[in-house]
């Protein structure tokens, strides 16, 4: 038997080469094909562990509901009597918006339910899988060095902005896009649950959030969303979703970018307000992956509610000039609540003369990001 296993990993990204918003893609970087023995051994690991359809429930899994039950019983009784410092949340909200001048930062919305992450906080995450070392950070380095390095990067954005607490984070992809049908020929593979399980136990060992993230290929979050739910009603687990991979024309993932609607990204934040209210949480985070102005249509219309902080990440990778252009095009001129922004350890370096973003330089950005993904 052969067996073929791709999956895509940002094959696309690019900045625009001026503001117009204009680019060309490399074609080199379509579509990421997994060959090393790492991967044909996660494979086998996949197929053993189950079908990876969410079918049923591993028992790390059931161990890992028991603690949190916990715990969550302990933050839902906090809720009840912990109360939002909202002059610090103005203070913080304005801070962030770093002399804007266009009237657009900070966004006008109702205050956060009690908890809420941001703006107090700023989170930075490695992002990744751990079947591959070429998706991210995450699962490129063996744990314990991958903490060491994150928890370097977490100090360094201390040290650049002390006004708030800098807080780790896994950001985990827990679907796939892929460059084949696969089962259910939706061009997407879904982590086994023991996978998931294993990035939970990971950041307790450090008190990281973790984000899981979806790339839908042919399916839809619709349909991906709800079967996380188990995860998702953890209060230190977060959502994820990449329209770079939401492929609603039908195309195969890594061909063309893709797109999502205000519908689809509202449908999340639906999902996780009825999950926060249902289990008395904290307010979710959900991030949405940006760098082209197409990936995110009817922005407007996206509604952030006080249990849903959204975050549109700037998601583009090259010369600094060109990942400011995308910031400033698509993510700080079309606000909905907070911003992102993304750092390369390798793409970034692609081109002739560039270099990677300090935390310095990324806190001169309009508004300033609160969330810093490390791939």
């Amino acid at each position: 038997m052969i067996i073929t296993f791709s999956t895509i990993s940002h094959p696309m990204q690019f900045s625009p080469k001026s503001a117009s918003g204009t680019g060309m893609p490399s074609k080199g970087h379509l579509i990421l094909i997994f060959s090393s023995l790492l991967l044909i051994a996660g494979f086998f690991y996949f197929r053993a562990s189950g079908s990876g359809n969410y079918l049923g429930r591993s028992s790390q899994l059931k161990t890992t509901i028991a603690k949190d039950t916990v715990n969550k019983d302990s933050s839902a009784t906090s809720l009840k009597t912990a109360t939002l410092d909202t002059a610090k949340y103005d203070f913080l909200l304005k801070s962030l918006s770093n002399g804007d001048s266009s009237g657009r930062w900070p966004v006008k919305l109702d205050y956060p339910l009690p908890g809420a992450i941001f703006p107090f906080n700023r989170v930075v995450a490695y992002y990744g899988n751990l079947y591959s070392k070429k998706m991210g950070v995450l699962g490129e380095y063996p744990t314990d060095e991958m903490f060491s390095r994150l928890l370097a990067e977490v100090k360094k954005w201390q040290a650049a902005d002390s006004t708030v607490t800098v807080r780790p984070a896994l950001h985990y992809i827990a679907v796939t896009a892929q460059g084949y049908p696969g089962k259910g020929n939706k061009y997407r593979l879904r982590m086994p649950f023991k996978q998931i399980d294993s990035v939970i136990r990971m950041a307790a060992r450090i008190n990281a959030l973790v984000f899981l993230d979806i790339q839908t290929g042919q399916s839809t979050v619709q349909e991906e969303i709800p079967l996380l739910e188990t995860y998702l009603k953890m209060p230190q687990v977060h959502l994820g979703i990449d329209p770079e991979f939401s492929m609603k024309t039908g195309k195969k993932p890594g061909t063309v970018i893709g797109t999502m609607n205000d519908s689809d990204i509202n449908f999340a934040i639906h999902y996780l307000t009825k999950l926060a209210k249902d289990n008395q949480l904290p307010p979710k985070i959900l991030v949405v992956h940006r760098f082209t102005q197409a990936m995110i249509r009817n922005y407007k219309n996206i509604r952030p509610n006080p249990n849903v902080q959204v975050v549109i990440d700037m998601d583009g990778w090259g010369a600094k000039s060109r990942k400011l252009t995308t910031y400033l095009e698509y993510v700080s001129r079309e606000p909905v609540q907070f911003t992102g922004f993304k750092l390369f350890y390798k793409n970034d370096f692609r081109e002739p003369n560039s270099s990677m973003m300090t935390p310095a330089e990324v806190l001169k950005l309009k508004p300033k990001p609160v969330y810093i993904q490390y791939q």
